[in-house]
């Protein structure tokens, strides 16, 4: 049995300790918002924070967030800055297919948690790891400034 803390909630599961967060989090609790992209931490559609850092939940065994305090999508809009960058994902129509918007939205309040007024290069550093199918990257860089401005 392991408990975690999700989105300011214990959540007792009984799970491997190897088990990948990612499937904790949707098969087992529940929480779908999270995305499977790739499996291999490359395309970040998998992002959670946990003590407040971005982490790819595919490759995070559920034992290394033991004890931690994890944040999915479906909890980050009660953060200063998931508010922020939620809002401003709607007011700019930053979505097109969405698939991968889980995992953006979680890097880009990461971001401005630690850098409310990031540059363009502190935008790409942040984002490197986020990939997007549907190229929404100028409308994703723009809702990250409206935010954090």
């Amino acid at each position: 049995m392991v408990t975690l803390s999700i989105n300011g909630n214990a959540r007792t599961v009984d799970v491997p300790a190897d088990m990948p967060l990612l499937w904790v989090l949707r098969d087992v609790i529940g929480l779908t918002g999270t995305k499977f992209g790739c499996g291999m931490a490359l395309c970040g559609a998998c992002t959670v924070h946990v003590d407040g850092r971005p982490m790819r939940s595919c490759v995070t065994p559920v034992a290394a967030a033991t004890g931690k305090q994890i944040t999915t999508i479906e909890g980050v809009g009660e953060t200063p800055s998931g508010r922020k960058v939620q809002q401003a994902w709607l007011d700019l129509d930053v979505v097109q297919c969405g698939y991968c918007q889980s995992g953006q939205i979680m890097s880009a309040a990461a971001l401005l948690a630690s850098k409310p007024h990031p540059t363009d290069a502190d935008i790409d550093a942040a984002l490197a790891g986020n990939i997007c199918r549907c190229g929404t990257y100028v409308r994703i860089r723009a809702a990250i400034k409206r935010a954090g401005g």
